[in-house]
C-alpha cells in the first residue's frame, strides 16, 4: 500500500467524498484513470421510487471490497482501485458508490474499474430496498453472492444460446 494514501471505511454512512479517493498527484506512472459514480434513481421497473436505504454486513463487505480492489489491480495492472459504498437512507440523486481505478493507460483503468463495480455488485452482502410513491416498498432482488468464474474469480462470459436442435448444425 502506498504510505501517501490515506486509508477509510469501504462502507461508510455519510455522504461519500471524491476528493481523497481521487490520489491526484501519486501515481505519476498512470495515465488513465477511471471513475464510476453509482446514484440513486427516480423509478425502477416502472415504480416512482422516493428513497432507498442500503443495509450491508459492514465487517465482510468491508473485507470483501478490499480483496476485490487487490484481486482487480492485480488483474488489470492497476496500481490503485478503490471502492466506497454508502449504506444508510439515500435520497434521489444522492451517491450509492464510487469506484476508482488507476493505469498506466486507459484500457486498463477502464477494465479495472467496470470489474470492481461488477464484483462488489455481485458478491458483497450490501442489500437494497426501495421505496416507492405507492407507499409499497422491496428489497430489489440482487445478484448472485458467488458467480461461477475462472481461476481468478473473474466472472466467465455466458453460455451461448443455440436456436438449433441438438444434432443440427446451425443454418
Amino acid at each position: 500500500m502506498n504510505s501517501e494514501l490515506p486509508d477509510f471505511p469501504r462502507i461508510q454512512h455519510q455522504s461519500l467524498q471524491l476528493q481523497g479517493l481521487l490520489a491526484e498527484g501519486v501515481f505519476a506512472d498512470c495515465g488513465g484513470m477511471a471513475l464510476f459514480a453509482g446514484t440513486v434513481r427516480n423509478h425502477h421497473e416502472g415504480k416512482r421510487v422516493l428513497r432507498l436505504i442500503y443495509t450491508a454486513y459492514a465487517p465482510l463487505a468491508e473485507k470483501q471490497i478490499r480483496e476485490i480492489e487487490q484481486a482487480v489491480a492485480a488483474r488489470h495492472g492497476a496500481p490503485y482501485v478503490r471502492v466506497l459504498h454508502r449504506v444508510g437512507e439515500l435520497a434521489i440523486g444522492e451517491t450509492a458508490i464510487y469506484a476508482i481505478a488507476r493505469a498506466a493507460h486507459r484500457a486498463e483503468a477502464f477494465a479495472a474499474c467496470r470489474e470492481a463495480v461488477d464484483r462488489v455488485k455481485h458478491e458483497v452482502p450490501i442489500w437494497k430496498e426501495e421505496f416507492y410513491a405507492d407507499g409499497s416498498s422491496a428489497f430489489v432482488e440482487g445478484c448472485c453472492i458467488r458467480q461461477d468464474g475462472d481461476e481468478d474469480g473473474a466472472p466467465l462470459a455466458p453460455p451461448s444460446r443455440s436456436t438449433t436442435s441438438p444434432g443440427k448444425p446451425p443454418a
